[in-house]
Order: C-alpha cells, then sequence, then structure tokens
C-alpha cells in the first residue's frame, strides 16, 4: 500500500480546462456506448446483475449505498425506468433522504466474474404505492418502499478497475480485518463487540426481508 506520510498538496487542479489539458480527449468509444435508455443488451447485461451501488446526493451529503437480491437487482419497468424494492436495512435511510431532498442518483452495477460495469445516471423518487409494493412480492414479505428511477444516461464503465484489484481472481478474503464488532468496539469503549459478531450472523439471516 503506498502512503505519503505529510499531506502536501502543492499542484491543485482548479478548472475543467486544465484537467482536459492533463488527460486529452476521451477515445470514440467512450461517448458513442452512452444512450438515455435502457436499449436490449444493456437490459440482458443488468437482469444478471444481482448487485448494485447507489450513489446519492442531499443537503448533508453524499452517500454511496449497496444494494442486493437474490436475482436481479433491480426491476426494468421499461425502457426509460428501472424500479428497486427497498428491502431491510438498518434504517439509517441516508440513500432515501437524499433521494427525497434532491432525487439525482447513480447505480453502478456489478456481476460476480465480470470487470465490465455497467452504470445509469438519473433522478429517483421513492413510492410507497401498494399495487407497485405488491410486484416485489416475495412469499408475503413485502418492501416498505420502491425507489422509481427515471433514466438519463446508460453505458458500460471501463473495467481497468477491477482488473487492476484482482476483484474476481478467486483470492480467499483476508481473516486479519477488524470486523463491524472492532468499528463499534473502537468508537465506543464500553461496547460489546465480540458478542455482536458472534451473534450477527443468525439475527441477519433472519432479517434479510
Amino acid at each position: 500500500m503506498r502512503l505519503w506520510l505529510k499531506r502536501v498538496f502543492m499542484a491543485k487542479v482548479t478548472d475543467v480546462a486544465q484537467l482536459e489539458a492533463l488527460y486529452g480527449a476521451p477515445a470514440k468509444a467512450t461517448m458513442t456506448k452512452v444512450v438515455d435508455h435502457v436499449t436490449p443488451l444493456y437490459a440482458k447485461w443488468i437482469a444478471a446483475s444481482r448487485l448494485c451501488i447507489l450513489s446519492t446526493v442531499g443537503p448533508d451529503g453524499t452517500d454511496g449505498s449497496p444494494r442486493g437480491d437474490d436475482g436481479c437487482v433491480v426491476c426494468i419497468a421499461d425502457p426509460k425506468t428501472v424500479l428497486i424494492p427497498d428491502w431491510r436495512g438498518n434504517n439509517r435511510m441516508d440513500s432515501l433522504r437524499n433521494i427525497v431532498t434532491d432525487g439525482r442518483v447513480s447505480l453502478l452495477f456489478l456481476v460476480r466474474g465480470s470487470n465490465t460495469c455497467v452504470r445509469i445516471n438519473g433522478r429517483a423518487e421513492v413510492h410507497v404505492d401498494d399495487k407497485l409494493r405488491a410486484g416485489f412480492d416475495d412469499k408475503g414479505r413485502l418492501p416498505r418502499s420502491v425507489i422509481v428511477i427515471s433514466v438519463a444516461e446508460v453505458y458500460s464503465q471501463c473495467a481497468r478497475a477491477l482488473m487492476r484489484a484482482q476483484t474476481w481472481d478467486g483470492t480467499a478474503p483476508a481473516t486479519d480485518l477488524p470486523s463491524v464488532g472492532d468499528f463499534l468496539r473502537e468508537v465506543d469503549a464500553g461496547f460489546d463487540g465480540a458478542d455482536y459478531d458472534a451473534t450477527w450472523p443468525d439475527r441477519a439471516s433472519k432479517t434479510l426481508w
């Protein structure tokens, strides 16, 4: 891991023209792949994704939230509309709060084993219509709300980041990483992090939905 011991940043980029001069023009394919709706092939790729990162922005800042499902993570209602059922989480509602107050969102779809990512940019709303929620019925379980996203842009993302990170090379995850219980104990010395970690798998399995 590369470390900088001193925070000495002397060459700040201050305008877009300077940035464009530094990086140069994008390749033609980079611009050609961008469309304003979900095409059949983009739809096929997105349908294979069980995980996406939902990025939002609001008055209190930005938020990036993983969204996952045991099947396709979103429903493509039509080429200009995708739906995300809001299944159970931690009730912080950071993403939902941002959507209610701003609406600008981005989705980054991942498919296990593929270094390709697909992105959707657009605007979102939070809906609680009973009929809409019922469309995601899973053995009687219903999402409390559905995020309705109006698509503005769809395009594939450069694969270099996942290639550099060797994301899908099959390497077993590190076993010496701090746990969530460790994080909690670090900010609250009296918190029983060991008990949290020990009971979390069973608790999570009973409250996934």
